[in-house]
């Protein structure tokens, strides 16, 4: 049932050549999912997600601080090592830190024919945010006009917003079913059923994930949920680590990161002002933690989803050195335990050992049994 969503997620590459060699289209690069991809969905050109490999590398060193995050020191090593050559631009919205030094240092030493930094705004919780956006856009639809020579008018964002609208729709469709006792997905599938959303035309991806809503509902797959978890935190894209803890006797049922609900979580709300409609999804979307400010309003978003999809326990990841992250553990942990729902700290690297993580997650596993025999 998944079969093709995990085909798309673990041959992002093919995909995106194939794609190209197919439409003629631009097939464009982002490092961060503050991008407003309607705007380039618009324009006729496939935007594509960069991540890492969870490889060991030595390109980055030279290029970018070993105290940043391994997750942007492995996406720069894509770019060098020329894993994305394909790709006809790159851009980044103002994110954090590290992730800009890997765009910075990907567009001095592997230049595309086009790269834009667009300037979201980090403060979205000021008045003036959804303005300073919105002129953003302005321009930074004018640069993708003239690059991709192509004129995008109300009729083609009109299109590209409820093209996106629907996938957004589609992938809360599927989580909505995670709330059952028997899930009919795991929490691997979910994670390649988004990764996939973000590799590939969302108008395909659309067919697709109607084609798996029409099955899940009568879907068995003969497993035990086992205790329900919910993993928060920095990106994670790591499939292998998450098939681990499903093994161990437990089943995510649903998370909170940019590789997951972040991404999908809003829509566009429709406005006469179709820039301004785009600028406040953006602005109003779960915040990265870097944003989350002066407010922090992902806690109580974190505690909702919980809630309700019954959650028994969290693993809360962060990639090492993230500080944005690092700075919002110690609430969150907290506010979850304060619930009474347990959590576990990971701290992930560029590859992730899974044998130790698993002797960490079966004893955090051990605590549920050991309530289960006392109740």
């Amino acid at each position: 049932m998944f079969e093709q969503l995990r085909e798309w997620e673990r041959n992002r590459h093919d995909y995106a050549k194939a794609w190209k060699q197919r439409t003629g289209g631009k097939v464009l690069g982002y490092f961060c999912t503050y991008v407003p991809e309607e705007i380039l969905h618009a324009a006729g050109v496939l935007p594509v997600r960069i991540l890492g490999s969870h490889e060991p590398q030595d390109v980055t060193e030279p290029h970018i601080f070993g105290m940043y995050c391994p997750f942007c020191r492995d996406c720069l090593a894509q770019g060098l090592k020329g894993r994305y050559d394909y790709l006809d631009g790159i851009m980044i919205a103002q994110s954090c830190l590290h992730i800009r030094q890997a765009y910075t240092s990907w567009e001095k030493h592997r230049p595309r024919e086009f790269s834009y930094y667009l300037p979201m705004p980090n403060h979205v919780q000021s008045l003036r945010a959804l303005p300073y956006l919105t002129g953003e856009l302005v321009q930074f639809k004018a640069a993708v006009e003239e690059w991709t020579g192509k004129t995008i008018a109300n009729a083609d964002l009109d299109k590209a917003i409820e093209v996106y609208n629907e996938n957004r729709r589609l992938m809360h469709a599927v989580y909505e079913l995670r709330k059952g006792e028997e899930p009919p997905l795991t929490g691997e599938e979910a994670m390649e059923m988004v990764i996939a959303s973000q590799m590939t035309d969302k108008t395909e991806h659309n067919e697709e994930l109607r084609k798996v809503l029409a099955g899940l509902p009568t879907r068995k797959d003969g497993r035990d949920t086992g205790v329900r978890l919910m993993i928060i935190g920095s990106e994670d894209d790591d499939t292998e680590f998450i098939n681990m803890v499903e093994s161990c006797g437990a089943t995510f049922v649903v998370d909170e990161h940019c590789t997951g609900t972040r991404y999908f979580w809003n829509e566009v709300e429709p406005r006469h002002d179709r820039l301004e409609a785009i600028a406040a999804r953006y602005i109003d979307r779960v915040p990265c933690p870097s944003k989350d400010w002066v407010e922090r309003t992902r806690i109580q978003h974190i505690l909702e989803l919980a809630r309700e999809w019954k959650v028994d326990g969290a693993i809360v990841m962060q990639q090492k050195f993230c500080d944005p992250h690092e700075l919002d553990t110690p609430a969150i942990r907290k506010a979850l335990e304060d619930a009474g729902i347990k959590t576990l700290f990971l701290e992930f690297d560029v590859t992730v050992p899974i044998g130790q993580f698993k002797v960490r997650v079966e004893a955090f596993l051990e605590m549920f049994a050991e309530e289960d025999l006392f109740d």
